[in-house]
């Protein structure tokens, strides 16, 4: 019994992996960031810059893991037309964001999703952290969730800054 629900398991999860990261490419909703500050910043904004929209929380132990990362990767690619915008989750305090932000001073847009419809709008994202990049025409390249490969996401990075 217990290899017959191992085996149940493995292929819930498979099936979970084919859908999560092989579903095809799809437009980038058309929502509008509210950032810390104050600015009102529509996807539809980035285009002709590749994004990514990285869903964190202050909470969450693998987003601030990553955030040197993120700096790192903003500023070697900005100046080829690359942007980050961080959305801060919608039961993250924001002055824990904006108090994370000036201590780590985040060179990138962090924009507060209070209401939650920014994380609606990009396929009810509740994991944290989940990323999504984008390209210059506002196709999602690809979704990222929790840790992944930095070697692999800067191949694609460059690929589309490139396109």
């Amino acid at each position: 019994m217990k290899k017959l629900l191992g085996a149940a398991l493995l292929i819930a999860l498979g099936g979970l992996g084919v859908w999560l990261f092989a579903t095809p490419l799809a437009q980038a909703p058309e929502v509008t960031f509210s950032t810390l500050s104050g600015k009102q910043l529509k996807m539809s904004e980035l285009r002709g810059k590749v994004v990514l929209v990285k869903f964190w929380a202050t909470s969450c132990v693998s987003c601030v893991a990553q955030m040197p990362a993120n700096i790192e990767n903003y500023e070697k690619y900005h100046a080829q037309g690359f942007e980050i915008v961080a959305v801060a989750m919608q039961y993250d305090p924001a002055n824990y964001v904006i108090n994370f932000v000036e201590t780590r001073q985040l060179p990138f847009t962090v924009a507060l999703d209070t209401v939650g419809q920014v994380a609606r709008a990009f396929g009810d994202v509740k994991l944290t952290p989940t990323a999504f990049l984008i390209d210059k025409n506002g196709q999602i390249l690809k979704r990222y969730l929790g840790e992944y490969n930095k070697t692999e996401f800067r191949g694609t990075l460059e690929k589309a800054l490139a396109g």
